[in-house]
């Protein structure tokens, strides 16, 4: 695959699926539908996945529509939790003064190539290690 590759954060494919996230679905919901045309190519990890189906579960989304949403995002690229990603997202943990979880986020998002890290929860515009975080629901 050759392109412009981008990591997808929980939040934004959350806000893609929410009809009633309002705005933040109107903006979201066509940037992740342009993805599905891999334009940019997208990535995402299991962690994302995770986090994606146990969100839309709170949000009271039924669990066999969670599950094919999660089936359908199997589709994209998606960073395997392994132990160099664990070792690699404590060291951007410390290194970045983020949280854990956060530090994951940033590894898989440098395992997958990405150029760009599509996030509400970073801060835009900065650089970690190469990656540089755009929030999509700003204009």
């Amino acid at each position: 695959m050759n392109g412009r590759k981008v990591f997808v954060d929980t939040n934004i494919l959350v806000y893609a699926h929410d009809c009633g996230a309002g705005k933040k679905h109107r903006i979201a919901q066509p940037k992740v539908a342009a993805l599905w045309r891999g334009n940019p190519i997208p990535s995402l990890s299991v962690q994302v996945l995770q986090e994606l189906y146990a969100t839309l579960l709170r949000k009271d989304v039924p669990q066999d529509e969670a599950l094919r949403t999660v089936e359908d995002h199997l589709l994209w690229h998606v960073v395997e939790n392994n132990r160099a990603l664990l070792l690699d997202g404590i060291l951007l943990h410390q290194r970045h003064q983020v949280s854990f979880w956060d530090g994951l986020i940033l590894a898989a998002a440098r395992a997958a190539g990405a150029a760009e890290l599509w996030s509400e929860d970073f801060a835009a515009g900065r650089r970690y290690d190469g990656v540089l975080v755009v929030n999509p629901l700003v204009d």
